[in-house]
């Protein structure tokens, strides 16, 4: 199918959802959700493969192994891509009933991808650069997010420059549109995944080129 837009109906399948996350109510709208969600997303996807490379749509189940919060089902649903080989720098898309968000940047960095992040924020060249990006996302309405320490992480003065970035352990863009946005329900959603995801590509090659894929051999 080609990409139509999201359906009302999606984001009123996740009204629902909030209101009455159950397995009940899962299993009485599945189909709404296969129809009203997962379709359009996949899409979505399928059309912006031959710029940005193949997605991974998430599965719409909780991890509760951990957590306080039981209740099964994800309230949005989720895709990312992240080109093999590339590392850091991701792209990431997201519907649910408050409408749409558009990400990009590296939301896991495992500790040897973190200590090039901070050397490369620290230095005189990349960090100014990473600087002018960030400020200029900014600017385009997107929001600078990302997990953080309290403090400067050791080995870096606290009352150096670009502290706040140093902080960082994870570092992403993201932009959000409302449910009232009448092109998210037509084939203009399109394009304004698209251009949002062309916006954060400068972060992304930054991430790409000073932090770069894990080293460390994989869990076992």
């Amino acid at each position: 199918m080609s990409f139509a837009g999201f359906p009302d109906e999606g984001l009123v399948f996740y009204e629902g959802l909030e209101a009455d996350n159950t397995k009940t109510y899962w299993t009485r709208n599945k189909a709404a959700y296969d129809a009203h969600v997962k379709a359009p997303l996949q899409a979505l996807l399928d059309e912006l493969a031959a710029e940005f490379g193949t997605a991974k749509i998430f599965r719409p189940y909780r991890d509760v192994r951990f957590s306080n919060d039981k209740t099964p089902y994800k309230t949005h649903q989720g895709a990312v891509i992240n080109p093999e080989g590339r590392g850091a720098g991701a792209w990431y898309v997201q519907i649910s009933a408050d409408g749409l968000m558009v990400s990009g940047g590296c939301w896991h960095l495992e500790s040897d991808q973190i200590d090039r992040y901070r050397r490369a924020v620290a230095d005189s060249v990349q960090g100014p650069r990473l600087v002018k990006e960030l400020d200029r996302l900014a600017g385009e309405g997107f929001s600078i997010q990302g997990e953080t320490l309290t403090r400067v992480p050791s080995g870096y003065a606290a009352d150096g420059e670009r502290t706040d970035l140093l902080r960082h352990k994870s570092l992403h863009a993201s932009r959000h549109w409302t449910p009232g946005e009448e092109w998210l329900h037509d084939r203009r959603a399109l394009d304004v995944v698209r251009n949002a995801w062309r916006e954060v590509e400068p972060l992304n090659r930054w991430l790409a080129d000073n932090v770069g894929a894990t080293t460390k051999e994989p869990r076992r």
